[in-house]
């Protein structure tokens, strides 16, 4: 089941798994079932954080999952207050120890916290995590084009991905674009909209859907796919995850592509980087 997900090989030469699951919002009392049916549902890559206060019950469903360390995909996050380089190389020993790992597959910074002016230490934190081998590729999150590049400047040392908000209606096309200058992989949180926008109902992703007998939510993953984003869709439903995992029996047309991507409106759902800090 799993071998339909492609990887993808970032700018380091670790391979990802293009599509995942997240555990963004999941109760940390319910994240060992959760994580669980996921990984019974044939996921793979999963995606969770310190802030979560969820990394144990992710922990516990891998020890329990009896997979094989080299069959997963484990991404965990520095949260905004542990910038400082013994801070960080702090935070990540905890978050290893939560998790029950010896190393996690990619670590991020969550949030540039711009206002500290402190996300390039915290780059530089990464850097030595990824060489002490607690990590095996580092990257960012919510970070924009003129932060990209003061890491680039200050250490030489390019992201492997950029976790942003992106969904149709706020599709990140300049930052895209730069991220394919730079050689960066960009992963999509929020990837259907959180509800918001009534993207279900757009016409575009309607239609695909009724064309290719799907649900509106499985056209909209397809897209974020065949535009080239990292995805990891969250449920607490086996039944849905399910049915985000299903995406590899059918492929959207480059019309119908187009005609998603044009939906954008520069709406976000969530907060913008510049505020958080």
């Amino acid at each position: 089941m799993t071998s339909d997900v492609p990887t993808i090989t970032l700018n380091d030469g670790i391979e990802i798994p293009q599509l995942g699951f997240g555990v963004f919002k999941v109760d940390p009392a319910e994240t060992e079932r959760i994580v669980t049916d996921a990984l019974e549902a044939g996921y793979r890559h999963i995606d969770t954080a310190a802030i979560y206060g969820n990394e144990e019950g992710v922990g516990a469903a891998i020890a329990k999952s009896g997979l094989a360390r080299d069959e997963l995909f484990v991404t965990t996050k520095l949260w905004n207050d542990r910038h400082q380089k013994d801070s960080a190389h702090a935070a990540i020993d905890e978050s290893l120890a939560k998790l029950g790992l010896e190393h996690v597959d990619l670590y991020l910074t969550h949030w540039p916290t711009p206002a500290k002016k402190d996300y390039v230490e915290a780059w530089e934190a990464l850097l030595e995590i990824k060489e002490a081998g607690k990590t095996r590729s580092v990257g960012v999150s919510n970070h924009q084009i003129a932060q990209l590049d003061e890491l680039v400047a200050a250490t030489g040392q390019t992201p492997s991905v950029n976790q942003v908000e992106l969904h149709p209606a706020f599709s990140q096309l300049e930052l895209r674009i730069h991220h394919q200058k730079l050689g960066i992989h960009t992963e999509a949180w929020g990837p259907l909209g959180q509800g918001k926008y009534d993207l279900f109902d757009r016409g575009p992703i309607v239609e695909a859907a009724e064309a290719h007998g799907v649900t509106p939510a499985q056209v909209v993953l397809r897209w974020h796919l065949q535009i080239g984003n990292i995805v990891f869709p969250k449920s607490n439903s086996k039944h849905r995850m399910v049915e985000n995992f299903d995406l590899f029996g059918f492929e959207l047309s480059a019309g119908e592509t187009a005609a998603i991507s044009l939906l954008d409106e520069n709406k976000r759902v969530g907060s913008h980087p510049d505020d958080v800090n």
